[in-house]
């Protein structure tokens, strides 16, 4: 028989606190009468519980509430400078860095050069010049960093990174070394997971269930079941770049796991671009060559369903030019859903997230096409979204994750009501 926890006192106080700051975070600034409404506490307690947050410098008072008969009340807010929270979102090319207070409020973003040269000392003078761009009052109580990579909780290291690209991290204890050189609590993301956390509150906002598509210059996913991030025992549940498929060279053919095989081999950026200029359409790389597949195809933002048009004459490209405009975006969104066929078909979500900029160029026409691809080859009624996130999900899913780590450790745990972490 299960033991019920008795609702001592102080439990019961800090249930109630709780229940004020997130109240307050969501809808302040709130008068005491409102607080007492909308939590269901009487207004002796809502008086109690604003007196200890107050003490506690979680709350200040936000100003008087005017306009309204009878006496005039005060409002209260969440102390914006109770905590600080950062995102870090890393690639090849550069460190862009978001610093916000505990109430979401962005106090800057900025960019900084990717570390010098290989090894941890580079890589630590590199993040740490990136924060000192974005300064807040007082260090920040989480950073959270993504990286094209997942931290593998078996072993500490950065794994599912080629050494081209993230030489600098491939040393152990890769987050908790950070964190000791920094002086702070980091904590590593993998990016795409990072961009399905972003999309929590946008594209899958009606659904817990979902998987995030991110086709990029690389390919990779993330996995969310209940609300909640799945991450695998060895970190790295959605890395599909280098899936099996048919029609495209395995691990073993290729001679090196990070070499040219797999779904990336097949919908890769790079593989995309070279599938459309068999098709006649130009471009210097894949967003551009999808672009102007999209628009030699005449679909200019319109489904690329069955009674799109026929294949006259559009934007001054001729007939023979559309159909192969058209074909090569067949082409092309039956190879992403090749790979989504396999993930779809073991993972049954109830929505699939198109992300990256290979989506972003192809648009709703891309999409249209791979939902119609994916009835054929899956028994799956997922809804295909592309992503509704705009500006750096990588850093929206960071600065999402470290918010709600600080607020847990200054608020004394998550709210006492319904909660996606």
């Amino acid at each position: 028989m299960t033991e019920l926890v008795r609702g001592t006192p102080g439990l019961v106080r800090a249930v109630n606190d709780r229940a004020a700051l997130h109240l307050l975070l969501r809808q302040g600034p709130l008068t005491r009468p409102e607080i007492s409404r909308l939590t269901g506490l009487s207004k002796p307690t809502a008086s109690q519980v604003l007196a200890r947050l107050e003490g506690a410098g979680l709350v200040v008072g936000g100003g008087l509430r005017t306009g309204l008969p009878g006496r005039v009340p005060e409002t209260y807010r969440v102390n914006a400078a109770a905590a600080y929270a950062t995102a870090v979102d890393v690639t090849p090319d550069r460190i862009a860095v978001r610093t916000a207070d505990v109430t979401g409020a962005v106090l800057g973003e900025a960019e900084a050069p990717v570390p010098a040269g290989p090894g941890r000392e580079a890589l630590v003078e590199a993040l740490r010049a990136a924060l000192a761009l974005v300064p807040a009052p007082r260090p920040p109580r989480r950073v959270v960093v993504g990286v094209q990579g997942a931290v593998d909780p078996t072993t500490g290291r950065l794994g599912y990174a080629s050494e081209e690209d993230m030489a600098a991290w491939l040393f152990p204890g890769v987050e908790r070394s950070l964190g000791e050189a920094l002086g702070l609590p980091v904590r590593i993301e993998n990016d795409v997971n990072l961009a399905a956390v972003a999309e929590r509150a946008h594209a899958a906002a009606d659904c817990p269930d979902f998987v995030l598509l991110w086709a990029d210059e690389g390919l990779g996913a993330a996995l969310v079941f209940g609300g909640r991030l799945h991450r695998g025992h060895f970190g790295g549940a959605g890395e599909v770049g280098y899936l099996p498929l048919p029609g495209v060279p395995t691990a073993r053919e290729a001679g090196d796991r990070y070499g040219r095989h797999g779904y990336q081999e097949l919908a890769g950026g790079e593989a995309v671009r070279d599938l459309l200029h068999a098709h006649g359409v130009p471009g210097a790389d894949f967003v551009e060559t999808v672009a102007e597949a999209v628009r030699r195809a005449g679909y200019d933002g319109a489904a690329a369903g069955p009674g799109a048009g026929g294949a006259g004459e559009v934007g001054g490209v001729g007939g023979e030019a559309v159909e192969a405009a058209r074909a090569g975006l067949g082409a092309v969104a039956g190879r992403l859903a090749a790979g989504l066929a396999s993930i779809v078909t073991v993972v049954d979500p109830g929505v699939v997230v198109l992300a990256g900029r290979l989506c972003a160029a192809g648009g709703e026409p891309l999409r249209a096409l791979v939902e119609r691809e994916l009835r054929v080859l899956a028994h799956s009624r997922a809804r295909i979204r592309l992503s509704a996130v705009t500006g750096n999900p990588v850093l929206d899913g960071a600065l999402d994750l470290a918010l709600t780590a600080a607020r847990d450790e200054v608020f004394g745990g998550p709210p006492p009501v319904t909660h996606r972490p």
